[in-house]
């Protein structure tokens, strides 16, 4: 998958740019403030149909301004696909492929595979479970409609029981019968969820640990362990033995939606125990197995963002990371940083053709 063009109007802090792309390295340098990552997060929109850093999607229009537009062509496999994102402001978002509007956006998600390594991505460690689950359910979705289905489904019902509950309390009322059918399609979408979760896992983790030693030289022990209520007991023993709770609560207590992610180093948890450089080498090596991930299922190489990731890595660690740009195993990457040189520099020991675009 490779982006051939892109132009952004309106997009975040850019008035109106185009780029012709190279197919192999894109490097976008400058100071602070002047878009570098705008352009990165505009590709990712073109994934995705929504910005990586805000997912309200009119704050992403220029301030002062009415509209943005992100237009992108992609050659894939000989064939060009032209996605137009926009949006209005009042009205909704509009997502375009080769001219016809999507009637919904999950029907957009897996055509063009994407990952982006962000300094935000510290989030995932510092932040509570539900970002590591987002973490997880963008990985798979983006192989697997029926996972995608089942997780909307999912939170439809999640939402209807918790409005049952909240019902029950506010006027002094109960119906078991009707929590019951919730509960059974509860269980009916959870199930398959978690299903596809561990089997994600036990395919990921093996991948994740092989990357990170790849980046440390080897040089301390992670591990990466799914947390979930039903490693212990079934959605249905769950919600039977905690309707009191939710009662009083006046919400659902404990299901897939509670799931997470433990993050650990040398047997410790990263976020208080890591370094910086080995949190940030921890998120990179996460990253770099989602993209094996997803060109193992789809086999296609997933376009590559790479946004300030130079910061806070020592040389060695940027050495082995370069090392591993440099093969055939990536596909298209996008750089950002502030160091021109600096980045020239780092793309040159690739042996790869590449664009600089100094802002």
């Amino acid at each position: 998958m490779i982006l051939s063009k892109i132009s952004l109007i309106n997009y975040k802090n850019i008035v109106s740019k185009d780029f012709t792309l190279d197919s192999n390295i894109n490097c976008f340098t400058g100071n602070n403030g002047v878009g570098k990552t705008t352009i990165l997060d505009a590709v990712h929109y073109l994934a995705f149909g929504k910005s990586y850093f805000n997912p309200i999607a009119s704050q992403n229009i220029k301030h002062g301004e009415d509209f943005f537009v992100v237009d992108g062509t992609f050659e894939k496999k000989g064939n060009e696909e032209r996605i137009v994102c926009s949006l209005k402001k009042g009205q909704k978002k509009s997502i375009k492929r080769n001219g016809k509007v999507y009637d919904k956006l999950s029907n957009h998600l897996g055509l063009i595979p994407l990952v982006m390594i962000s300094p935000s991505d510290r989030d995932l460690i510092i932040e509570g479970s539900e970002t590591r689950r987002k973490f997880m359910d963008n990985v798979i979705s983006q192989s697997n409609k029926k996972y995608l289905q089942n997780l909307i489904s999912y939170n439809k019902v999640l939402t209807q029981r918790n409005a049952l509950l909240k019902y029950f309390a506010l006027n002094n009322t109960f119906d078991g019968t009707t929590l019951e059918v919730y509960n059974e399609q509860l269980c009916a979408f959870g199930n398959d969820i978690y299903q596809e979760r561990v089997a994600f896992l036990d395919a990921f983790i093996p991948i994740f640990k092989n990357r990170y030693a790849l980046i440390s030289g080897n040089s301390e022990q992670i591990d990466l362990s799914y947390d979930s209520q039903l490693n212990e007991q079934t959605l249905s023993e769950l919600l039977v033995a905690n309707l009191a709770k939710d009662r009083v609560l006046q919400y659902t207590s404990v299901g897939l939606h509670k799931d997470d992610l433990k993050f650990e180093i040398d047997g410790y948890p990263i976020k208080k125990f890591g370094s910086q450089g080995q949190q940030k080498s921890f998120l990179i090596a996460l990253k770099l197995a989602q993209f094996d991930f997803i060109k193992n299922i789809s086999h296609v190489k997933p376009i590559l963002l790479l946004d300030d990731i130079f910061d806070k890595l020592d040389e060695s660690r940027v050495t082995h990371l370069v090392q591993l740009v440099n093969d055939d195993t990536f596909g298209q990457i996008f750089i950002s940083d502030t160091h021109s040189e600096r980045t020239e520099e780092v793309v040159k020991k690739t042996n790869q053709s590449y664009k600089i675009f100094k802002l």
